[in-house]
């Protein structure tokens, strides 16, 4: 049986790699007539500064957090429309349909593997950074653990040799 892909979850942390691994994305929704949704995930990192906290207050603190994290997220979903206009503008072979862009704050292995569910997709696309064979053997990647996790085909692509950044 040959699987059917209608729709691709590509995600992205805006670097050199993520856009060269969108151009697979784009060709895989070309060659199956499938749409993309593109998931940027921001690492949510706690507050750990209490001093800041108990000079202002928790509530406006949490209401500084909040607005400028919907501050963010738009700036990177602008972001991301611009990146899918260049793409399309620099394929125009190759046209693909954007079906979502989400840009959500949390942990990138968790949330990418709950919008795998959400969304139903058929298939993954990321990039993978190579840090050396230490600090991935020792951090693990987000790439890796998502491959691990992952009930869905995942396509990790990687930098042709000396194009790293």
């Amino acid at each position: 049986m040959i699987p059917e892909i209608k729709k691709i979850l590509y995600t992205t942390d805006l670097s050199k790699n993520a856009r060269y691994a969108f151009a697979y994305a784009a060709s895989l929704a070309n060659l199956y007539g499938a749409g993309i949704t593109i998931l940027h995930v921001l690492e949510d990192i706690p507050s750990t500064d209490s001093l800041v906290i108990n000079i202002i207050g928790e509530n406006k603190w949490n209401e500084l957090r909040k607005t400028n994290e919907q501050k963010v997220i738009e700036t990177i979903r602008e972001r991301l429309e611009k990146f899918c206009a260049d793409v399309g503008a620099e394929l125009p072979s190759c046209p693909f349909i954007t079906d979502e862009i989400i840009v959500k704050i949390g942990n990138p292995v968790d949330e990418i593997l709950l919008q795998v569910e959400t969304s139903d997709c058929d298939i993954v696309v990321m990039g993978a950074h190579g840090h050396g064979i230490i600090a991935d053997a020792m951090m693990g990647s987000t790439s890796r653990r998502v491959l691990r996790r992952c009930k869905k085909p995942v396509l990790v692509v990687r930098l042709p040799e000396g194009d790293e950044d």
